[in-house]
């Protein structure tokens, strides 16, 4: 039997696999809108077979967009659109999930196809981004305004009205991104956080903002339902976050009610040498699994069958998540099910091709 293809319980949910789409921006929303193309993006990957699809990372503030272009989950207009987009996804069996996110100093930058460089505020309609400490992410960029205790507040009341928002528009699981050199990353790092008060300094300073967003979405988001993080194991700097200590942030997350740990890895700083091969960040997620004692996800340049079932069977992670190779195939887990001897009931409309 796959164990790939074995059912995953999270709380009150069981997922069908354990193959998961991972959340990846489309750049195709208006006003934080989306749009027909995310039905058609996320609901394809529901037909083909995913037990979890995860929408794109979703700003809680209209200031968190990476771009303009991107999906929010601020106000009532955006819970409309996504509402028939995560009713189509559990109508094809699988769990709908949405990430919430804010951009920080990454923020106000152009769609990737039009350059992906920073839109200065007052230029072309450029924002000014915030973050913990004033430094830009690169070059070029503009220099964030240093968060005070009170927007560190409305920030975390943010989240946990965009968790409040995420339940009404339909979602079974919601994701905090923590990774990838958005904001709440960017408090993790000491290449990033330079603070001395109690948002900054040692470990406890800087994962507090996480901790206390966290502790306030799980208040309000339903017992019953589960939540995730996505963290970056490792800054690949000098000097910067670790693997050792995202353990030891996941085990703080386990205790403040995180059901499961996405895994990825880098983005918090430009030219960084990561050594991409195939797998390369599923030892982070199979050592937070082991040292931390929480569920993981693993993620990164998994493209095969094979590979993925040995993740899993291997105990490496509980379930594997694909970005690329389901841009490219959203049918992937049907074809990995062939491959695995696994059995795939596809929808009545496609049953003679399957």
């Amino acid at each position: 039997m796959s164990e790939l293809f074995s059912p995953l319980a999270l709380r009150g949910l069981t997922l069908r696999n354990r193959i998961a789409v991972s959340p990846m921006c489309q750049y195709s929303a208006v006003d934080g809108v989306p749009q027909p193309w995310h039905l058609v993006h996320l609901g394809s990957r529901a037909v083909g077979g995913a037990g979890l699809v995860i929408a794109e990372a979703a700003a809680v503030e209209a200031i968190g967009r990476i771009s303009a272009a991107d999906c929010g989950i601020w106000n009532d207009a955006q819970v409309e659109a996504w509402q028939p987009i995560a009713r189509f996804v559990g109508e094809q069996g699988a769990v709908a999930g949405i990430q919430l996110a804010h951009a920080g100093r990454k923020a106000s930058t152009e769609a990737p196809w039009l350059g992906g460089g920073p839109v200065l505020p007052g230029n072309g309609g450029g924002w000014q981004p915030v973050a913990p400490s004033p430094l830009p992410f690169d070059a070029g960029h503009a220099e964030p305004a240093e968060l005070d205790e009170t927007g560190i507040a409305a920030l975390v009341a943010a989240f946990r009205a965009a968790a409040t928002r995420a339940l009404a528009a339909g979602f079974g699981l919601v994701e905090i991104h923590a990774a990838h050199g958005y904001l709440l990353h960017q408090f993790l790092s000491p290449l990033s956080n330079r603070r001395t008060d109690r948002y900054g300094g040692d470990f406890a300073g800087r994962t507090r903002l996480l901790r206390e967003t966290v502790a306030a979405v799980r208040e309000d988001w339903p017992e019953r339902l589960p939540l995730l993080v996505r963290i970056s194991a490792t800054d690949w700097s000098e000097g910067g976050w670790e693997i050792e200590q995202s353990v030891a942030l996941a085990r703080d997350l386990a205790a403040l009610g995180v059901d499961l740990i996405d895994v990825s890895s880098g983005g918090l700083v430009p030219r960084v040498t990561i050594p991409l091969q195939p797998g390369y960040q599923v030892p982070f997620a199979a050592r937070i699994r082991r040292e931390a004692g929480i569920a993981t996800a693993a993620v990164g340049l998994i493209t095969e069958p094979g590979q993925a079932e040995r993740i899993v069977a291997g105990g490496e992670a509980d379930l594997v998540l694909l970005a690329r190779e389901l841009l490219r195939d959203p049918y992937w887990p049907r074809r990995a099910a062939q491959a695995l001897g696994a059995t795939v009931v596809a929808p009545v409309q496609y049953r003679r091709a399957w």
